[in-house]
């Protein structure tokens, strides 16, 4: 389990395995196997059928119906698959709800925990899915969104098991999505792709696949850096590495695994020690964060700090805690905020050349560790 999900294998029940041990997940064993199932399963056929045997009460019916169909029309769009609805007789995935011993000797376990499972293609149960009754499902944000459970279980129904990737559908853990926002990531297309080839059809308002960035790629640059409560972290669109003084590794994580109402693609991100509080910028927006928590009031604008209305988009943001001042960067400026006043500092702005002439131009990150202050 620790090599799959990126940590340090020690063999031991540490802090970072408990931490993904806890959080919701699906039923499906995680494989060391790339993303298909051994022996490459598939179905030997493009059409394929499905029958919803029972309905959840924590919905209506067409809220099921809805979320079951568009799960099945993420993956009919990037290959030739098309999928029937049939409401008698046996299906080729046979959808259901249950609790704990259920008729499949895949007991579920209560709330959270294991959410669901399906079955790889095969005769007889292979392709079924089962949802777990005692979760709270839901069209939103609120207990576990079934459209999102749905369209991953319907993944290992299709062939494909766990990926490694955090950025993809079938990754192992839950994290929320809205419907209207979702997008397939590179690794789920390639992984469908490679059982059933690439779909036919033309799709012209079709969002491209999400792609995961690679630590180790020449063109890297981050939205944003900043040290946490010891930790480094670096953000890139959707994700944020997390570097930990006594981890040899970097861990890749979503942001809305950890804040599922934070924005993706930030602009900039500070730590106000003295305060206890993380800061998030985007656009003319911030956030204050206190460990998993938004405080309360926010988003706030920029402009509440003495930011002139003038600047759409803050490049960077550092606090230097000896002097407890926030420095903002836009542009070929910066501003310096007096946190223990609460006020822009007078001489605001400053040609960032003036009093950092190494710069040279516009700032992506900056960030302070060790006392010191460190651009990018």
């Amino acid at each position: 389990m620790q090599e799959f999900f990126g940590l340090r294998v020690t063999g031991n029940l540490d802090l970072a395995t408990m931490e993904v041990m806890e959080k919701p997940r699906c039923g499906v064993p995680d494989v060391a196997e790339y993303n298909l199932f051994p022996r490459k399963i598939k179905w030997k056929k493009n059409n394929i059928t499905y029958r919803i045997t029972n309905y959840t009460p924590d919905l209506q019916s067409v809220d099921v119906d809805t979320a079951i169909w568009k799960a099945f029309m993420i993956w009919s769009e990037v290959t030739p698959l098309k999928f029937a609805r049939i409401h008698e007789g046996e299906a080729d995935i046979m959808i259901s709800f249950g609790t704990g011993e259920h008729g499949d000797s895949y007991p579920f376990d209560g709330a959270d925990g294991l959410l669901a499972h399906a079955f790889p293609p095969a005769a007889g149960i292979g392709g079924d899915t089962h949802f777990d009754e005692d979760e709270t499902w839901t069209m939103g944000s609120n207990g576990y969104n079934l459209f999102l459970v749905a369209a991953h279980e319907f993944g290992h129904a299709l062939g494909l098991a766990h990926s490694r990737d955090p950025g993809a559908l079938m990754y192992p853990t839950y994290t929320y999505t809205s419907m209207d926002e979702f997008r397939l990531s590179w690794d789920d297309v390639k992984g469908i792709q490679a059982l059933y080839g690439a779909s036919k059809q033309i799709i012209t308002n079709r969002k491209p696949p999400q792609r995961t960035p690679k630590k180790c790629s020449r063109k890297l640059s981050f939205d944003a850096v900043v040290s946490l409560r010891g930790e480094m972290l670096f953000f890139k669109d959707r994700f944020f590495w997390r570097r930990h003084p006594t981890m040899p590794e970097v861990e890749l994580t979503l942001i809305r695994s950890f804040w599922p109402k934070l924005p993706a693609r930030i602009d900039a991100a500070y730590e106000n020690q003295a305060r206890d509080f993380l800061v998030v910028i985007k656009r003319n927006k911030y956030w204050a964060i206190n460990g998993y928590d938004i405080m309360p009031g926010y988003p706030k604008y920029i402009y509440r700090l003495g930011i002139p209305k003038s600047v759409r988009k803050i490049d960077a943001a550092v606090h230097i805690a000896v002097t407890s001042k926030t420095l903002f960067f836009a542009g070929d400026q910066y501003w310096s905020y007096d946190e223990r006043k609460r006020v822009m500092d007078e001489d605001s702005p400053r040609l960032i050349a003036d009093d950092w002439p190494g710069i040279p131009g516009r700032v992506d990150a900056a960030f302070a560790q060790h006392g010191k202050f460190k651009s990018k």
